[in-house]
């Protein structure tokens, strides 16, 4: 295996691949996208493209951004390893203003969360023009609010360091590729599959499986009670003319109904009215159809407990009263049915065993192996390492990975515990996590073997971060499981099309790239008017 061979690089260190090597010296001279299967070296890149801008310009300074605490902590690892450099200085909001601010010191290596550098560049703290690069790692975030916009606006309309922007999935539309190429002043692309010929020979392969699980009678039985519990409150909204006839009653509708009339009480407020008895019917069923709704999705999709921690806790605390969507929710006849039969302890939902012998399986055929089971839900991550702890198998040794924030009396992982456990991962002392959307990015784990999907996620972008945690150092499996006719069915199938659309939308940006053609900047929102601004 041949090594970069770089003044800023030491020896032996960084695998020198033809791909990433192309990509780094366009990278250096153009503010560039790389949009790379995941586990193809994005951080090798990054390194590569910092240590010539440190040799470039050693007086100046190279700011790196990472989503997360953990993945700030792993790329000033990563720098400190691979580099001769300043040792990178990381930078989370664990760290108080004041003491950010005398730690930036140039030159340097500055590793940090882009709430962090959003924050400080608002009060003035981070002296952007001392940066002669930005990297901007998952790169995709660069949308809507999110700081990396307010970071990409400061540079473009400021200093104009060098940008490097990196993802695995960019999103499934154009106008999302379009705004984040706006965003961050994006000049290049680099885009790169599994059939382009520099990058196939360092690709594992990835087998991906979709595992159907049918449903057993008594759950069958509790998804038909919550599907009349979200009917009865969808027929209150038909009834009192929100929502029409003939209109499909998902989460997407109910939502933007909830929207509609959260701005029409706004609207009532400011004109001195509380709103009528109609509107707040409204608002309390859609409310409480909402709740039904996600109890359905939580009957079919994760489990009973599940189920069960949910509606606890919807009951109020002592002293409080319910709102009246809760009470309307709580006291519906075939709720309560749904909780009498959870009561009697009906048997699990099988996705549970299922997820459980798909893991044991793996780790008894192959000891050495690393499994990540994903789940929205951390009552279902509790669940599985409940249920795989339980076993009392010395050959699986499962641990829970959540994120930081408190949730009821779950205080969820500091910074700390987050970083300890995926060592301790990374040694095998825990060979199995369930985790919930926090081990999606950035997860650092090359031998990652098997990653399971507890329930199959709509959003492209998630899809292709989770998948991408194994295949990484050899072939890997990806096991999504579907409950059988359940709206896993649906996600699963739209899931696969979103992801195909956004390979198609690639190629045809490359194209337009490759042939001296821009991406536009993306369309400017339409802006609602009332009918008061028509006239004048």
């Amino acid at each position: 295996m041949s090594t970069v061979e770089h003044p800023r690089v030491r020896p032996g260190l960084l695998e020198d691949r033809a791909y990433q090597a192309a990509i780094a010296e366009a990278a250096v001279d153009a503010n560039t996208l790389v949009v790379l299967p995941t586990g193809l070296g994005k951080t090798a890149i990054a390194l590569r493209v910092v240590a010539e801008h440190l040799r470039r310009t050693p007086t100046r300074s190279i700011l790196f951004l990472a989503p997360t605490r953990p993945l700030v902590v792993q790329h000033a690892g990563s720098v400190a390893r691979t580099l001769f450099a300043p040792e990178p200085i990381a930078l989370t909001g664990a760290i108080p203003p004041e003491r950010r601010a005398d730690l930036l010191r140039p030159p340097q290596v500055v590793v940090a969360t882009p709430q962090v550098i959003a924050n400080d560049l608002t009060s003035g703290a981070v002296p952007l023009e001392t940066f002669s690069l930005i990297v901007f790692d998952e790169a995709h975030r660069a949308v809507g609010d999110y700081p990396y916009v307010a970071i990409g606006r400061a540079n473009r309309d400021g200093p104009r360091a060098r940008v490097l922007a990196m993802t695995a999935s960019p999103g499934g539309s154009e106008a999302r590729i379009r705004e984040v190429w706006a965003n961050l002043g994006i000049e290049r692309f680099e885009y790169r599959t599994e059939r382009d010929p520099d990058v196939a020979p360092y690709l594992h392969g990835i087998g991906v499986e979709t595992v159907t699980v049918p449903l057993p009678p008594e759950i069958e039985a509790i998804r038909i009670l919550l599907r009349t519990v979200v009917a009865r409150q969808v027929e209150a909204l038909r009834q009192l003319d929100y929502l029409p006839n003939g209109v499909e009653a998902n989460r997407r509708t109910l939502l933007d109904l909830g929207l509609r009339l959260h701005r029409q009480i706004e609207a009532e407020r400011r004109a001195g009215s509380s709103g009528g008895a109609r509107l707040w019917a409204g608002v309390t069923a859609q409310a409480a159809a909402m709740k039904a709704l996600h109890a359905l999705e939580l009957g079919e999709s994760q489990g009973v407990e599940a189920l069960r921690e949910y509606l606890l806790r919807q009951e109020p605390a002592a002293g409080r009263r319910a709102s009246p969507a809760t009470r309307a929710f709580l006291t519906d006849p075939d709720l309560l049915e749904v909780r009498r039969r959870l009561d009697a302890r009906p048997a699990e939902h099988p996705k549970v065993a299922t997820a459980v012998r798909i893991v044991v399986d793996e780790l008894h055929r192959n000891p050495g192996a690393r499994v990540i089971v994903f789940s929205q839900y951390r009552d279902t991550v509790d669940g599985l390492v409940d249920e795989l702890a339980r076993r009392n198998d010395p050959a699986v040794r499962p641990a829970r990975f959540v994120g930081q924030a408190a949730h009821g009396s779950d205080p969820g992982l500091s910074q700390k515990e987050q970083v300890a456990l995926l060592d301790r991962f990374r040694a095998g002392a825990v060979n199995v996590i369930a985790a919930t959307s926090v081990a999606e990015e950035g997860l650092d784990v090359p031998a990652t073997d098997l990653v399971v999907f507890y329930e199959p996620i709509p959003d492209v972008i998630r899809t292709i971060q989770r998948r991408g945690r194994t295949g990484r150092a050899r072939t890997g499996r990806a096991v999504v499981l579907v409950a059988e006719g359940t709206r896993d069915v649906g996600l699963q199938r739209g899931a696969l099309g979103r992801e195909r659309r956004m390979h198609e939308m690639l190629e045809r940006v490359q194209a337009t790239v490759a042939h001296g053609g821009e991406v536009p900047p993306p369309p400017r929102p339409l802006v609602q008017r009332t009918l008061g601004e028509y006239g004048r």
